[in-house]
């Protein structure tokens, strides 16, 4: 859509990369007689003791590498991996080629080894996700996605490289980290009612102030991996820059459990994230990305979906009665012709005095009204939504549209607010607290996966 006035567009496309650590290979010998060298002490920022200046010894040059891997006695092909990249890249405007693409091979690995670990970890605790449990989940994505068409799933899905089979096993990965977390977790969180009572104090307390709905791909790092995680994360902010689906991605690789509903945060105020996440979000429009951001154990990347003020009406709720007024071109339009039906239908626009007038004149002058009565400030496009909210009854957005779609405008004719929001129930409080602390029980759990499995690389 494009304004006839001077509006900001963001845009975003996802696309993950992470690189590997380089190996080291051989050693040095040193003469006797050379000067004694001074030795590392492990402390609690160098655990390992390392040195200052190392010497690397060998090429490195992990990514080049055939990307499989055997799991537990489990084999994840190269064409596992080529399809989950299919997934990944088909949200994509622009190409991901080179070693863009190896770097996103890569992390694509990491993710099928985790999501095989969390299967392995279901079944050995007999909690295997059943065939018919994935089918189902399956058929429900393929009618959101294509209606009363969800044959047509199958057909996509082969069409852009990847298959069934690979989102399939995607759905099971998360199919039985929830089982996990549902019996290995979530029984052991505990939220008393005077932490919850005191969140709704503070809540109250807090009224009026901005409350922010921001999506997160968060991504882990250590003192050993921070450089490569790092260069991974700004790799990443560089392709969601570029338009695309930050949902899609933020499943593909966020490394917090939000990760299954696309990195949704839900509504948070600034004090409930870390200092550095909430100075970002402060500073932030809904549409902008921020990012990486370092926070403790490791980088998030934020996007403000929406904002807010707390236990306010949400302006985006209310209801609007509109009516639009357009004209259409005739398909052998020059371009002058057509600015100068523009300029008349401008004018024409700045002639109405009211809703009342606006049927009689539109009819004489050659244009088209349509009337909604019920609409939400929420259902509009992104562009228009602050014009509308800033418009004064019987007052007119500015022209827009183009040549092939027509010129309109919209005339707010009626605004009905939402009432003030009330506090969250006890119980929205209390699940809101259990989630924050399973999340970081559950990172904890995936690390310990990792650390008892065996995994050979080919």
């Amino acid at each position: 859509m494009k304004l006839f006035s001077k509006t900001t567009k963001f845009g975003m496309r996802g696309g993950v990369m992470l690189t590997a650590l380089a190996g080291l290979a051989g050693l040095a010998l040193v003469p006797a007689a050379a000067p004694a060298q001074t030795i590392a002490v492990p402390t609690a920022d160098n655990p390992f003791g390392l040195p200052a200046d190392i010497t690397i010894f060998g090429k490195a040059d992990p990514d080049r590498r055939t990307a499989t891997a055997v799991v537990n006695g489990y084999v994840i092909t190269g064409t596992d991996i080529d399809q989950r990249v299919a997934l990944v890249t088909s949200a994509s405007e622009a190409p991901i080629e080179g070693e863009e693409l190896l770097r996103l091979r890569v992390q694509v690995l990491r993710n099928l080894i985790d999501e095989t670990l969390k299967v392995q970890a279901a079944e050995a605790a007999e909690l295997k996700v059943s065939a018919a449990e994935v089918e189902q989940t399956y058929q429900q994505l393929a009618a959101q996605n294509f209606g009363t068409n969800p044959e047509k799933m199958d057909e996509y899905l082969l069409s852009i490289g990847s298959s069934p089979s690979a989102l399939k096993r995607q759905i099971e990965g998360e199919a039985a980290w929830e089982n996990l977390l549902r019996r290995n977790i979530m029984p052991f969180v505990n939220v008393s009612a005077e932490e919850v009572n005191d969140v709704l104090a503070r809540l109250e307390a807090s009224r009026g102030t901005d409350e922010y709905r921001l999506g997160e791909i968060y991504l882990s790092a250590t003192t050993e991996n921070r450089a490569a995680v790092l260069s991974n994360a700004q790799a990443i902010m560089q392709q969601l820059q570029q338009g695309g689906s930050f949902v899609a991605y933020a499943r593909q690789f966020s490394e917090a459990t939000t990760a299954v509903v696309g990195g949704d945060l839900g509504w948070v105020r600034l004090g409930q994230l870390p200092p550095p996440l909430a100075t970002a979000a402060r500073q932030m429009q809904a549409g902008q990305l921020q990012g990486p951001i370092e926070i403790p154990g490791g980088f998030s990347i934020l996007y403000l979906i929406n904002k807010r003020q707390v236990l306010m009406a949400d302006p985006s709720d209310a209801i609007l009665s509109l009516k639009q007024i357009s004209i259409a071109f005739p398909p052998d339009v020059t371009e002058a012709q057509a600015e100068i039906k523009v300029n008349e239908f401008g004018t024409f626009v700045e002639s109405l005095r009211g809703c009342g007038d606006v049927d009689g004149a539109a009819a004489q002058f050659g244009a088209q009204v349509i009337s909604n009565d019920q609409l939400k400030v929420a259902s509009l496009p992104e562009q228009l939504r602050p014009l509308i909210m800033n418009l004064q009854i019987g007052q007119t957005t500015p022209l827009f549209g183009g040549i092939e779609d027509g010129v309109r405008v919209l005339m707010l004719c009626g605004r009905d607010d939402p009432e003030d929001a009330g506090a969250p129930t006890f119980a929205a409080v209390m699940d809101q607290i259990e989630q924050e602390r399973i999340n970081k029980r559950a990172q904890r759990y995936l690390r310990d996966l990792r650390n008892d499995a065996y995994i050979e690389y080919n």
